[in-house]
């Protein structure tokens, strides 16, 4: 049977404590306050030839992870901006993270059409 290559991963249940951005330290990175600094670096990105269901189960326990970070929302917002081809950034994989992008640039471009379409019936009218 398959093990997979790394130990059980034990997740506090005491979610922590979400501290808004404007109250932090405006020095400091984003990064110097991610809890994944703490954890197993393997966690979050996979080893070469990883059978499927042990990277699943990798991904969940990253994604676990983050869920409890004080900066998940700034963590995604740079892996979507990079954009960051490999492992779980702001609780997303990188398949997630491209289909969020696609979103965002249909939604992008539904927004251009709407804007250029009410300024013409602006300048008609």
């Amino acid at each position: 049977m398959l093990q997979p290559p790394h130990s059980p991963v034990q997740v506090a249940a005491v979610p922590a404590q979400r501290v808004p951005a404007r109250d932090r330290d405006q020095d400091a990175p984003w990064h110097t306050e991610a809890v994944c600094r703490r954890d197993e670096a393997g966690l979050f990105f996979a080893p070469s030839k990883e059978p499927t269901a042990a990277r699943l189960s990798r991904e969940e326990a990253a994604k676990r992870v983050c869920a409890r970070c004080p900066v998940m929302v700034e963590c995604r917002e740079h892996a979507l901006l990079q954009p960051e081809p490999y492992g779980v950034w702001g609780g997303l994989t990188a398949a997630e993270r491209r289909v969020a992008l696609a979103r965002r640039r249909r939604r992008d471009v539904e927004l251009k059409k709407a804007a250029q379409s009410s300024g013409r019936i602006a300048a008609a009218g």
